[in-house]
C-alpha cells in the first residue's frame, strides 16, 4: 500500500501530468468564481480534451480542475450573496455580511485556509477509508436517503431566517416546485401549464441565479451603496491574515466539520447538496454564542467551506470503489475511467491502486495550490467590495443572464431567472429566506425517487422502524427544538435590551437572511403562497396515487405551516396599520420601506432587455442594456458606458461564443444579417 500511495504521488508529479493539474485548477478557480457556471460545466468541456490522454494526466486536468470550484465559488457567495455553486449556500449567510461590513478579506483567509484543510482532509480520508467503507454505504438506502434529504431540509428551513414557520414553509414550496414536469414513477406531467419548457422540470441555474443574484444587484443599483456599506478607512479586523487566524483559533469545528463532509459526501446523489447545511447546523447547535450567526459570524464560513471541500474526496470513493457516482460531477468522472478503460470495484483497489492514489494527491495538490493562488488574488478581489455599486450592476448581469442560458439555451431560462428575481426579491422584504427553497428544489426529485422506493419495498410505512432512520428523525426533532428554542430566546433578549432602538442592530437584522420585518410585503406573499398551496393540492387529487403522493405531502404541511404564518404577519400588519393611522399609510411606509417604486423600474430594465433580445438578439441586446444603465441609471459619460459595453461584448463573443460555443437565441436580426455581412467579417461577431 505504501508503495502505491509513493508511485500514485510521483506520477502527479511527473511531466505532463503536473502541467496538466495546473493548468486544471486555474480552470476551475475561474469556472467556480462566475456565477451559473462550476465544476459540471467545466467536466463537460474537459472531458472530450481527455481522449488520448494517458491516464493520470487526464485525471490531473478532470480532478484539477473539479476540486478547486468549490473553494473559488466562495468569491460569488462572499462578494455578492449569490451561492457560487449548490455547495457554497449557507455560506451566505455570514460571508455576505461580513463583505458588507467591509470584510471579505477577512472571510476570503478563513474560507480558503479552512477549504484547503477541508479538501486535504477528504482525500486523506478517501486513502485511509478504502478498503473499509462497504458496510457504510450499504447501511444507507433509500429510506436513510429520503429521511437524509428531510434533516438538511429541516436545518436550512429552521437555520436560515428569524421564523421557524417561514423557512419551513419555504422549504415546502420548494418541493413543491420540484415536482414540476413529469412525474418520478409514471411519465405523466405535472404543473407544466401547457408548456413544454416546463416538462423537463424547473431548471436550477436559473433559479438560483434570479432568486440571490438579482435581488443582491439590484440593492446596489437601487441604493447606489457599494458591497461594503462601511467605508474603506472605517473597517478594522478584516484583514486576510484575521482571517487565517481565525481558522486556527476555530481549528476544532474546521475538523469536525471535514470529516462531517467526508463521510456525508459518500452518499450517492445527496451528500454535495445538503453538506454545508449539516456542518452550518452543527456549528450554529454546537456554539455557546450564537447571536453572531447570519449577521458576520467567521464561524459561519468555516463551518461550510470545511465540509463542502472535503465531499470532492468522500464522493469519489463511492465512485471509485463501487462505480456508484455520488453527484452528477462523479458521474461524469466516471465516464471518464471508463473512457480511460479503467473498471470501478476490486481493481481500483488493487491492482490500479495506484492509479486511485494519483487520484487522492491531485485532489490534496490542488486544494493546496488553488488556496495559495486565491491568498494571493483575493487581496485584490476583497477591493471589488468597495468598487461603486453601478460599475457592478451590468458586469454581473451579463454573468447572470448568460449563467441563465447556459441551463437550456431557450427564452423560459431568462424568464424563469426574471420571475425568481422578483420572487427572490419580495421574499427578502417580507422577511422570507430564501436558501430553503433552493435546497428543497435540489432534493425534491432525490426525495420523492427515495420516497417511492421505500413505500414499495417496505409496503408502507414500515421503513420508518429502520434504526438509522429512527436516529435521523431524533436529529430532525432536535434540530427543530434547538432552532425554535434559540429564535424565542433572541427576541425575548432583543425585547428585554430594546435592541430595536438602535439602528446599528435593526440594520443589520434587516439585511440578514430573512431578517427583514415588512408585514405588509410578508402577508401577500403568505396569501398567495396560500392560495398556491391550496390549488396544488386540489390538481394532484387527479392524478394516480405513485404520481400524487409527494405534492400532496408538500401542499398540506405548506398549507399548515402557511396559515399560521398568516396570523402572525396578519397581527403584525394590524400593528402597523394601528401606528400609521390607517391602511393607505401603512401601505405607503411599507413600500417606502422596500423601495417597491425603483425595484420596478429596476425590473422595467431587465424585462425590456429581454424583449430587445428576441429581436437583435444577446450579443447586441446585453452590451446596450450595459450602455443605457450606465448613461441614464449611473449617471456615466458615454465614453465610460460604451468602453464598458464593449468590454461586456467582447466577454461574450470571446468566452461565451469561442470557448463555450453557446448557442444563442436565433433573433429577428440573425435572419438576415448574416447575408450582409462582408466575407472577411465572421457572423458570429454579431449573432
Amino acid at each position: 500500500m505504501i508503495e502505491a500511495l509513493l508511485e500514485g504521488l510521483f506520477a502527479v508529479f511527473q511531466w505532463p501530468a503536473f502541467g496538466f493539474l495546473f493548468l486544471g485548477v486555474l480552470l476551475g478557480i475561474w469556472l467556480g468564481a462566475v456565477p451559473g457556471l462550476g465544476g459540471i460545466i467545466g467536466l463537460v468541456l474537459l472531458l472530450p480534451f481527455t481522449f488520448g490522454m494517458d491516464t493520470v494526466p487526464a485525471f490531473a486536468l478532470l480532478l484539477g480542475m473539479f476540486a478547486v470550484t468549490s473553494t473559488s465559488d466562495t468569491i460569488a457567495s462572499v462578494m455578492l450573496g449569490i451561492p457560487g455553486t449548490a455547495a457554497s449556500q449557507a455560506t451566505i449567510l455570514d460571508g455576505y455580511p461580513l463583505a458588507q461590513q467591509g470584510k471579505a478579506a477577512r472571510a476570503f483567509g478563513a474560507a480558503f485556509t479552512v477549504s484547503a484543510f477541508g479538501g486535504v482532509f477528504g482525500a486523506i480520508i478517501l486513502a485511509v477509508s478504502l478498503p473499509l467503507i462497504l458496510p457504510i454505504i450499504k447501511s444507507f438506502a433509500s429510506p436513510e436517503l429520503f429521511i437524509l434529504g428531510m434533516l438538511g431540509l429541516a436545518m436550512v428551513g429552521t437555520l436560515s431566517g428569524a421564523s421557524v414557520l417561514k423557512g419551513l414553509s419555504v422549504a415546502c414550496f420548494g418541493i413543491l416546485l420540484s415536482t414540476v414536469g413529469y412525474g418520478e414513477a409514471e411519465s405523466i406531467p405535472r404543473y407544466h401549464f401547457e408548456t413544454d419548457y416546463l416538462l423537463d422540470s424547473l431548471p436550477l441555474i436559473p433559479v438560483v441565479l434570479g432568486l440571490f443574484a438579482i435581488p443582491e444587484i439590484m440593492e446596489l443599483a437601487i441604493r447606489n451603496v457599494s458591497i461594503s456599506r462601511v467605508p474603506k478607512d472605517q473597517t478594522s479586523g478584516g484583514g486576510m491574515l484575521e482571517g487565517v487566524k481565525d481558522v486556527f483559533r476555530h481549528w476544532w469545528l474546521a475538523l469536525r466539520c471535514a470529516a462531517i463532509g467526508t463521510y456525508v459526501g459518500m452518499l450517492p446523489g445527496l451528500g454535495a447538496a445538503i453538506v454545508d447545511w449539516v456542518a452550518y447546523g452543527h456549528a450554529v447547535q454546537s456554539a455557546k454564542d450564537k447571536s453572531k450567526f447570519g449577521f458576520g459570524d467567521i464561524r459561519g464560513v468555516i463551518a461550510p467551506e470545511a465540509a463542502n471541500n472535503a465531499t470532492r474526496g468522500g464522493s469519489l470513493i463511492p465512485t471509485v470503489a463501487f462505480g456508484i457516482p455520488g453527484s452528477l460531477g462523479t458521474a461524469i468522472l466516471l465516464g471518464a475511467l471508463l473512457i480511460q478503460g479503467l473498471k470501478p470495484g476490486p481493481d481500483m483497489l488493487t491492482s490500479e491502486l495506484h492509479i486511485t492514489f494519483s487520484m487522492v494527491w491531485t485532489i490534496v495538490i490542488a486544494n493546496i495550490v488553488a488556496a495559495g493562488l486565491l491568498m494571493m488574488w483575493s487581496k485584490q478581489v476583497a477591493k471589488v467590495a468597495f468598487v461603486p455599486g453601478h460599475l457592478l450592476v451590468p458586469g454581473v448581469i451579463l454573468f447572470v443572464f448568460l449563467g441563465a442560458w447556459l441551463g437550456g439555451a431557450d427564452v423560459g431560462d431568462w424568464i424563469s431567472c426574471l420571475t425568481f428575481g422578483v420572487i427572490g426579491f419580495i421574499m427578502k422584504r417580507g422577511g422570507w429566506p430564501r436558501p430553503p427553497l433552493i435546497l428543497a428544489l435540489i432534493l425534491g426529485n432525490i426525495m420523492e425517487n427515495a420516497f417511492q422506493i421505500s413505500m414499495g419495498a417496505h409496503d408502507g410505512f414500515g421503513w420508518l422502524a429502520r434504526p438509522i432512520v429512527l436516529i435521523v428523525i431524533a436529529l430532525i426533532a432536535i434540530t427543530v427544538f434547538l432552532s425554535v428554542k434559540g429564535i424565542t430566546k433572541n427576541k425575548a433578549s432583543q425585547t428585554d435590551n430594546e435592541d430595536e432602538a438602535d439602528p446599528a442592530k435593526a440594520g443589520r437584522q434587516e439585511a440578514s437572511e430573512g431578517g427583514a420585518k415588512n408585514p405588509l410585503i410578508s402577508l401577500p406573499f403568505a396569501i398567495i403562497l396560500f392560495a398556491l398551496f391550496s390549488w396544488a393540492g386540489a390538481q394532484a387529487f387527479a392524478w394516480p396515487e405513485s404520481v400524487n403522493e409527494f405534492p400532496i405531502m408538500s401542499t398540506v404541511l405548506g398549507a399548515s405551516l402557511v396559515f399560521f404564518v398568516l396570523y402572525h404577519d396578519g397581527r403584525d400588519a394590524s400593528k402597523e396599520i394601528e401606528i400609521h393611522g390607517g391602511f393607505s399609510g401603512a401601505m405607503t411606509a411599507a413600500l417606502d420601506k422596500a423601495i417597491v417604486d425603483r425595484a420596478i423600474l429596476f425590473f422595467g430594465y431587465l424585462l425590456t432587455m429581454i424583449f430587445v433580445m428576441l429581436v437583435i438578439g444577446q450579443k447586441f441586446a446585453i452590451p446596450l442594456f450595459m450602455f443605457l444603465y450606465l448613461i441614464r441609471w449611473g449617471s456615466y459619460n458615454w465614453r465610460v458606458s460604451l468602453g464598458y459595453a464593449a468590454g461586456g461584448w467582447l466577454m461574450m463573443v470571446g468566452f461565451y461564443d469561442r470557448i463555450l460555443d453557446l448557442l444563442w437565441y436565433p433573433s429577428w436580426l440573425s435572419t438576415w444579417l448574416p447575408e450582409l455581412l462582408p466575407d472577411w467579417v465572421p457572423p458570429w461577431f454579431f449573432v
